[in-house]
């Protein structure tokens, strides 16, 4: 199959958070089973271009629609983690992609909505001939309306769109000056079976056109696919999920084990694996002395990743007085576009700074990442909700036991020490979103690690040896990316 991925980020060169990953694995993974992968997205100024191999203006005069004075893009092509990727460059008064951010911009609707026309315009004068365009996220919703009320009328009806769900909190609602500036009359889609927010009716939903529009959609958790069907977690879209449920469904996401792989890492003190696993103290033993916090006879709880409310930033916070209170040390790597969650960390990174039993690390640190996975014992993943999360897959593969709220893919991937699944057991899981739900999952976890070592070293085990890479995920694609061929 010849497919391209659409996405507003790939790693490494554009990451704000999961959904580059997920680009970049599954895309590999694709190309690796002998299909044609290539993905486009916008060439920002703030992306990291030391990442991209040999890259090369591959159409230097792209004219696209937009109101009635078409801009100029030039289309860049180069190669990142081994992946053919094309950049859309516009050059116009307006910069949509030279601001030095990726998102949160007023006019971000019109920023990816303009996006969204030059890259069918790119396919469509390039001659790519795609079998399938896979979508991701709100940014990309408005390619499948394109293609059907546009494109197909160009030669390009045979192309079918599989439109992924990142995070369905995020929609893209906007004016609908959005479909205007890129040639769709607004007044066809401001209907309740089109483009029309259901709970804004003056707005329309990039989302929900890319549900409506798209060959086949699915989100990246079976348990994530039900909750925002069928609960308010599906912020307004339940009904018209439910209405499309034929071509619905979730597949869980991977993680590449060429990044994250304690056998393999080369930014940890010691590699290490399933039979070497003791070799796993000398990192907890590197990341206490780079961090400067005591070399104790404690466990290490960590928590990795963005700090907002959706990930339970009150229920980290919460583990960490516990830790100090409970004869445990407490790390944590984040940061938080959140100015009021961001002070309040900073505030409690200078009030720590003299605890020999914790270190708070504001903003992100690849490498440092990387030892935590090695070096700690547990990890708190809190969410209110989650899509998929990462965060779990990788500490699993480093033998860190999750500790996690039991939602969305959390609730997929681990299965809680005191469950009747024997050898799947890989962590510790609490129901409630409370400072009582975690601090039960707490005294469990760290209650073993003090009065039985061989069994907390079991669940270690067990969670190694989850197979959690993208290897069964991206079959699912292919046989989605197939059905979708043969509608």
């Amino acid at each position: 199959m010849n497919i391209i991925m659409v996405s507003s980020e790939c790693a490494p060169v554009s990451k704000v958070g999961g959904l580059a990953d997920v680009v970049d694995g599954l895309g590999r993974e694709l190309q690796n089973r002998g299909h044609t992968v290539s993905v486009i997205l916008p060439k920002y100024d703030c992306m990291e271009a030391a990442e991209i191999i040999g890259l090369e203006v591959e159409m230097p005069d792209l004219w696209v629609p937009c109101y009635t004075q078409p801009i100029r893009c030039t289309i860049h092509k180069g190669i990142v983690h081994d992946l053919t990727c094309y950049f859309v460059d516009p050059q116009s008064d307006q910069k949509f992609f030279s601001r030095g951010v990726f998102y949160g911009q007023k006019d971000d609707a019109e920023r990816f909505a303009f996006f969204n026309r030059a890259v069918l315009e790119f396919i469509f004068k390039a001659d790519l001939k795609p079998d399938v365009i896979h979508c991701h996220d709100w940014q990309t919703g408005l390619i499948p309306v394109l293609l059907a009320d546009v494109y197909s009328k160009l030669g390009m009806q045979n192309i079918r769109v599989c439109y992924t769900l990142h995070n369905i909190k995020h929609q893209g609602t906007a004016a609908p000056k959005a479909l205007e500036m890129i040639g769709l009359n607004p007044k066809e889609y401001m209907r309740k079976d089109r483009l029309m927010d259901d709970s804004k009716p003056d707005y329309i939903n990039l989302m929900k056109g890319g549900i409506i529009y798209s060959d086949s959609t699915n989100t990246v958790s079976p348990q994530y696919a039900w909750e925002i069907k069928n609960t308010d977690e599906g912020y307004g879209l339940e009904k018209i999920l439910n209405d499309k449920d034929f071509k619905y469904q979730g597949i869980l996401n991977g993680i590449d084990y060429d990044t994250w792989n304690p056998e393999k890492d080369t930014f940890i003190s010691k590699k290490y694996g399933i039979n070497t696993i003791s070799d796993k103290e000398h990192n907890k033993q590197a990341l206490r002395e780079k961090l400067m916090i005591s070399q104790d006879n404690k466990p290490i709880i960590a928590a990795v990743g963005r700090l907002d409310p959706q990930k339970g930033v009150h229920l980290i916070k919460h583990t960490l007085f516990y830790a100090l209170e409970n004869n445990c040390q407490f790390v944590l790597l984040g940061s938080s576009p959140d100015k009021e969650i961001s002070e309040y960390f900073w505030h409690l990174k200078y009030y720590l700074n003299d605890n020999p039993n914790c270190h708070l690390e504001i903003g992100y640190d690849d490498a440092l990442a990387h030892l935590i996975y090695a070096g700690a014992d547990m990890i708190v993943v809190p969410s209110l909700f989650e899509p998929c999360g990462l965060t779990q897959l990788i500490s699993m593969k480093y033998g860190t036991v999750p500790i996690v709220r039991k939602t969305g893919g959390l609730s997929d991937t681990v299965f809680d020490a005191n469950s009747k699944e024997g050898k799947r057991q890989n962590g510790f899981m609490f129901n409630d979103f409370t400072y009582a739900g975690i601090e039960e999952a707490l005294v469990r976890a760290t209650g073993l690690w003090y009065k039985n070592p061989e069994a907390f070293k079991a669940i270690m085990i067990n969670a190694m040896q989850c197979d959690y890479s993208w290897n069964y995920p991206s079959e699912s694609y292919i046989k989605l990316y197939r059905t979708a061929m043969e509608s």
